[in-house]
């Protein structure tokens, strides 16, 4: 890929983000969404509502976008300068998705998304600070 084709990429991410179901969900995620376990997470998927169709655009939204970077398919610094919410997601998350994956018995469970931030230098600190 050419600079330009990761430019088009990040920017056609960034334009996903902005439709308005994606927006309301994101609102959700960052106001409401408050898990204090794997099983508040497995509640959303079995609730069937709003919440669970909110948690699975945001979560499956920064998967793919971390996987598209994993795999070479946008440069990996461009991205991770034009964004920073991947991070904030995983923070509220991550300390849960081993139990959410056994319960699912899914062992790749948004491993992307946790691939990514976990591979940030300064990883600790960022989650330490959110």
């Amino acid at each position: 890929m050419t600079k330009q084709d990761d430019t088009l990429a990040i920017l056609k991410l960034y334009e996903l983000r902005r439709d308005e179901q994606m927006r309301a969900a994101r609102q959700w995620y960052f106001s409401d969404f408050a898990p204090e376990s794997a099983m508040d997470i497995i509640a959303l998927y079995r609730g069937g509502e709003r919440a669970s169709a909110n948690f699975r655009m945001v979560t499956s939204y920064w998967d793919t976008a971390a996987s598209l970077v994993l795999n070479g398919g946008i440069d990996r610094k461009m991205f991770l300068d034009a964004n920073t919410e991947h991070v904030f997601v995983y923070a509220k998350i991550g300390d849960f998705l081993q139990g959410v994956r056994e319960i699912f018995r899914e062992p790749d469970y948004l491993v992307h998304l946790e691939n990514l931030v976990r591979s940030l230098p300064d990883f600790e600190s960022k989650m330490e600070s959110r």
